[in-house]
């Protein structure tokens, strides 16, 4: 049977009220309607079978599968999203690898509040969980929001990475915003209004901002307005202190010495291409892979070249830098 939508009529009214002021919106519209690349969701139950455990007092969603010895890749959860987004690369990505997916603390499917909105608390939760589950030797995926933890993480912990596949996130200052995250970011009036309209509006106008050529199914989308229902206050706490945030990673760029795998969609509208660009001038040891026609959730809109660049990197491609 076919899960119902759990996007409302009110939800897809209130996002369609936020995407009228978000001038960027028009621009995916034309892609989106234009593509001749839509990909729908994997029918059927998820790949991913997630589990729970408790570090630093939170309890942490996450998965686990693939080879017992091979290369460790960690998967961070992005915003508004959770580690679910990968279930349609997760297949080709555990056939090769030791695979562990997260949702970040305060994200997802993972406990945490106000007191986990800060990249330093984000990090220190994921040093926690590596140790935890005693990884080593990681390739790190961070997208979105996912994307400053890892490198909070590399550049402030003594990390056990080996390498960051890190993109469409916030890195460096200035950040190229797109005009809705600097109304969540500047903007308190903005913020009550994200925080009013709430979890299902918060993910379908994200949904309609971000994908290009990729369909989710219901099941998907159901897990992340469960995600984010009644979690808005906090997640505009994040938003709120990005500037003093983002101040913590970018002053140490140029001395971060990992390989670095750069990602962006060239339609991203959410953190614009140009800070792609500018991160990968600052990071001595990175270079930036582009997706076309591609939206801000790369990891689903362009899935087969995501999840092969992931796989080359993996293999062969980080010791090339």
């Amino acid at each position: 049977m076919t899960a119902a939508n759990p996007i409302g009529i009110l939800d897809r009214l209130n996002a369609s009220i936020l995407l009228a002021v978000t001038p960027e919106y028009s621009l995916i519209r034309r892609a989106s309607q234009a593509s001749t690349n839509k990909t729908p969701a994997r029918p059927g139950d998820f790949a991913m079978k997630p589990e729970f455990v408790t570090v630093k007092g939170k309890k942490l969603r996450f998965a686990r599968a693939g080879t017992d010895n091979g290369p460790t890749v960690l998967l961070l959860s992005p915003l508004p999203q959770s580690i679910i987004c990968y279930d349609q690369i997760w297949p080709a990505l555990t056939e090769r690898f030791r695979v562990v997916a997260l949702d970040l603390p305060g994200f997802g499917g993972s406990e945490g509040g106000y007191e986990v909105m800060t990249f330093d608390a984000q990090s220190a939760v994921l040093d926690a969980f590596v140790q935890t589950l005693d990884l080593r030797d990681l390739h790190i995926v961070g997208p979105d929001v996912g994307m400053p933890v890892a490198l909070h993480y590399a550049i402030h912990r003594e990390h056990r990475a080996t390498s960051l596949i890190v993109g469409d996130g916030p890195c460096v200052l200035p950040t190229a915003n797109g005009s809705i995250i600097d109304k969540a970011v500047k903007s308190p009036f903005w913020r009550l209004i994200f925080r009013v309209a709430g979890a299902g509006a918060f993910v379908e106008g994200g949904n309609r901002l971000a994908y290009v050529n990729y369909v989710p199914s219901n099941a998907e989308v159901a897990d992340y307005v469960a995600s984010y229902r009644g979690r808005i206050g906090p997640i505009m706490e994040w938003f709120h202190r990005y500037p003093e945030n983002l101040a913590t990673i970018d002053p140490h760029l140029a001395g971060l010495d990992l390989p670095v795998q750069l990602f962006w969609g060239d339609l991203d509208q959410f953190l614009l291409l140009d800070t792609a660009r500018r991160v990968e001038a600052r990071l001595p040891r990175s270079r930036l892979t582009v997706f076309e026609k591609c939206g801000h959730y790369s990891y689903q809109d362009r899935q087969d070249d995501f999840s092969q660049m992931v796989i080359d990197w993996v293999e062969r491609g980080f010791t090339q830098l």
